[in-house]
């Protein structure tokens, strides 16, 4: 009998490969991103300190609109990047969180870049 692959697991290795490479400071934080069926989440990290500066997603009140497509994405993106123009925030490093660069997680960045962050 097959046995279906754990994606999610992959999914995961993959991330700790990246996050070993790539680190996120105070004058350029880490750009993570989660994706769930309904819901993504996107937040700017320092890991020196430890803490999340920005942070935005389809879950907050003020997001009507359903949270599990390109669209919310790229909102999501955008309202980001508002959020870090706000505490001087411009240059960022894209930690696409073990997804593949493609359908949301590349909305949500388009979104960020058109919002006014570099990366």
């Amino acid at each position: 009998m097959v046995q279906r692959p754990n994606t999610k697991q992959a999914r995961v290795q993959r991330h700790k490969r990246v996050r070993g490479k790539i680190v996120g400071t105070a004058e350029c934080p880490r750009l993570n991103v989660f994706r769930s069926l309904q819901h993504i989440y996107a937040q700017l990290i320092d890991d020196v300190a430890g803490v999340t500066l920005v942070s935005a997603s389809t879950v907050e009140k003020d997001f009507k609109d359903y949270g599990g497509n390109k669209d919310a994405a790229f909102t999501v993106g955008k309202l980001l990047a508002e959020r870090a123009a706000a505490k001087n925030i411009k240059d960022v490093v894209f930690d696409r969180g073990g997804y593949i660069y493609h359908g949301r997680v590349e909305s949500l960045a388009e979104g960020a870049r058109e919002g006014g962050l570099n990366f």
